[in-house]
């Protein structure tokens, strides 16, 4: 018997269509390999879904030991979602390390890495995929080599596309110099290189800067967002630490030399968040979030400039303070006291939404956007979610036995921390337009370290830009755009079906199993919020919201049952909009 199993994509753009009900086509569930560690989609065509299944495996022995390195295997499933064929491609690697699948236009590449420690080299090959076999389609071709000449250095690199997937790039850096110097490699589809490799360098101190995003302009252009960091007393004089003082964002043509840097500094205050985007031939949109303190617990103003790509100069800028005194009402109650059919449910939400108004008090300055959306009137919706991980432990103690003294053992766990969500509405003019709460809590722990953190020796993860960290699972959203309306999905307490402004209390959840997912659609025009339940999680492999990919007018998805001593188990599906 079929079931629903979905996941849904965050880091990618919304479907556009012309109505608003998804439906859901889904395939039974099979089981990975033991050992794996994740499972996403990677590109689609009209056969079918293709998968990458991510899983350690041993890679050298010592004496005490071994070192693990991730590996992955391809796996295709029909329009049926029933599974076709899977490569582990342990033969045509050869000694080579896999690194990962990536798509690009109509074609699949598998990229792997070779590493020459006589010659202190770490050389990149890439290979196109026969979609049919799922084997590889011709020979090795050598993509870039890096080199390293210090005892210390090690790369940093990310596939990635420009703004609108026109353009393959490599983006790298060399871990161990004094100073930042990051490299970008455009390629075509037969993984030849378009133009010269460019090369950026800046003057910050390593530990100092930390890469946040890279956009590559249709017009080759490069804009980094970086964090800055500079180093404070601690609690005794001897304790120092590195603490965030404000962001630096810069565009650099396609030669490698800086043409502008935007200002981040608005009147002395402090920026605690920030995204840029690009839609296809149009303005950079800066969005950030700002405390009037350096320290403050709480955003304070809302930022929004619009930025031509070419000569970075700002074309408009919206300053707005935000607190909760914008927040939008109940459309179908708004302050209508005498309104004899109003159930005391219902005024309780409008009393508590307006106390909150009277109030005005701030936003949490945990909220970091994710994701903004273009609407028809040239206006904006940006999306913000509350969002905090912190790594924490627990001790527990074993008696001994047979005269054996006692152990105590310590257990570390990450915790993810996914709230609420906050939209807004910025209109042609930079006019706040509405500002909606939908409160959430989502709590979600994992034993131990993540797979994410266990590399090859000749690769690191330092920076956030080249960390491609799957946590959390099952907390966070999607979100997709159709016709004049955002949706958004995510699994949470199936109490809070009637959650959908602020004010109310929301129920926390942290066993996903017992979950639903919910389907939350918000108007653009009104800012209006509506909330359905979209399928339970009870019976099935949890679906993971945050995770995955939009091809096409189509949203894959995954749902996953995590297994200590067996083999999980998967499900894949996908909504359409129709």
């Amino acid at each position: 018997m079929k079931r629903v199993y979905l996941f849904l994509c965050l880091a990618v753009v919304g479907i556009a269509a012309t109505a608003q009900n998804p439906s859901i086509q889904w395939g039974d569930d099979f089981r990975l390999r033991k050992g794996s560690t994740d499972l996403k989609v990677i590109f689609a065509d009209n056969t079918g879904a293709y998968l990458q299944e991510s899983h350690l495996v041993m890679k050298s022995y010592y004496v005490v030991g071994a070192s693990l390195k991730e590996s992955g295997t391809l796996v295709k499933v029909d329009n049926n979602l029933a599974e076709i064929y899977r490569n582990d491609f342990n033969k045509e690697l050869k000694g080579k390390e896999f690194e990962q699948l990536f798509a690009f236009r109509d074609k699949l590449f598998l990229f792997a890495s070779d590493y020459r420690k006589k010659d202190k080299a770490l050389t990149i090959f890439a290979s196109t995929v026969d979609k049919n076999s799922g084997e590889l389609n011709g020979e090795w071709k050598e993509v870039t080599t890096f080199q390293l000449n210090e005892r210390n250095d090690d790369v940093d690199f990310k596939l990635d596309y420009n703004v609108d997937s026109t353009k393959m790039l490599i983006v790298s850096s060399i871990e161990g110099k004094e100073k930042n110097e990051y490299q970008i490699l455009e390629l075509d589809e037969q993984l030849k290189s378009t133009t010269k490799p460019l090369s950026i360098q800046n003057e910050f101190e390593r530990k100092k800067y930390q890469l946040e995003d890279v956009l590559y302009t249709s017009n080759r252009n490069v804009i980094l967002v970086g964090r800055i960091y500079e180093y404070e007393e601690g609690k005794k004089k001897k304790d120092k630490f590195l603490d965030f003082t404000n962001y630096n964002i810069r565009i650099y043509d396609e030669k490698g030399k800086q043409k502008a840097e935007i200002n981040t500094g608005i009147n002395g205050k402090w920026l605690t968040n920030t995204k840029i985007v690009q839609e296809k031939n149009k303005d950079l949109i800066l969005a950030a979030f700002y405390s009037n303190a350096k320290k403050g617990k709480t955003i304070d103003g809302l930022l929004v400039q619009r930025i031509n790509s070419s000569d970075g100069k700002v074309v408009s800028t919206s300053d707005k303070k935000i607190n909760n005194s914008l927040l939008s009402g109940d459309q179908d109650n708004d302050d209508n006291d005498d309104d004899k059919d109003e159930s005391k449910e219902d005024r309780k939400k409008r009393e508590e939404l307006k106390k909150l108004q009277e109030e005005g008090e701030g936003f949490s300055k945990y909220m970091q956007f994710r994701k903004i959306f273009y609407t028809a009137d040239n206006g904006l919706v940006i999306i913000a979610e509350r969002y905090d991980h912190y790594i924490t432990s627990t001790q527990s103690y074993t008696e001994g036995h047979n005269n054996m003294p006692g152990q105590w053992r310590t257990t570390t766990y990450s915790v993810f921390l996914s709230g609420d969500l906050m939209m807004c509405k910025i209109d042609a003019s930079g006019n706040i337009g509405w500002l909606q709460i939908v409160p959430k809590k989502q709590r979600e722990e994992m034993p131990g370290a993540t797979a994410s953190s266990i590399v090859s020796p000749s690769l690191s993860t330092g920076a956030y830009y080249f960390q491609n960290l799957g946590r959390p699972y099952y907390s966070g959203f999607a979100a997709l755009q159709t016709k004049g309306n955002i949706q958004m999905l995510f699994n949470d307490n199936p109490k809070n079906i009637a959650v959908t402004q602020a004010g109310q209390k929301a129920k926390s959840i942290h066993t996903f199993t017992k979950s639903d997912c919910f389907l939350v659609n918000i108007d653009e025009l009104s800012g209006k919020v509506t909330r359905k339940v979209f399928f339970s999680n009870t019976e099935i492999p949890t679906a993971m919201p945050r995770l995955g990919a939009i091809v096409g007018n189509d949203m894959y998805l995954v749902g996953k049952a995590i297994k200590a001593f067996s083999k999980s188990r998967v499900a894949v599906g996908k909504i359409t909009i129709k």
